[in-house]
Order: structure tokens, then sequence, then C-alpha cells
């Protein structure tokens, strides 16, 4: 565990025993809550890569598909 320290502009750098632990990468996002006791919550912003394809699938689907008929698919998942 590292020690930071908050910067006049309220930065603060993640520790590199941290950053490496979890495994974040420049650029990644991060959610900063507040935690019982005045803790300070710092979790990675869940990202995925292609969010089509879990809204429609894996399989191909033709290039022009109509709004309604995503709407669809999102509601029978």
């Amino acid at each position: 565990m590292g020690v930071s320290r908050v910067t006049d502009k309220f930065q603060v750098t993640i520790p590199k025993d941290v950053r490496e632990a979890l495994g974040l990468k420049p650029g990644e996002e991060v959610t900063v809550e507040t935690g019982p006791g005045g803790r300070i919550v710092l979790k990675r912003f869940p990202t995925m890569k292609d969010p089509l394809k879990i809204l429609v699938g894996k399989k191909p689907y033709p290039r022009h598909i109509s709004i309604q008929e995503l709407e669809d698919k999102l509601e029978n998942r």
C-alpha cells in the first residue's frame, strides 16, 4: 500500500504497486466515491470492448438493422 498526497489541484497519483496489482492502464476511467469513516473509494469504471455485441449477440447481422429491432432483441434477452 502506497501513500499519495493531494495536490493543490486536488489530484492524487495512484501508487505504482496498486496500479500494477490492478493492471490499470493510462486512459482508463475510475469512479471516486465516499465510504464509511471518511474513506475515499476508488473503483475501476467497467468498460466493454464491443457493447453492440452484448446487445445484439455474437452472430453477424445485416449492416442495417432498425432501432426497433435492436430494442426488441434487448427486451428478449
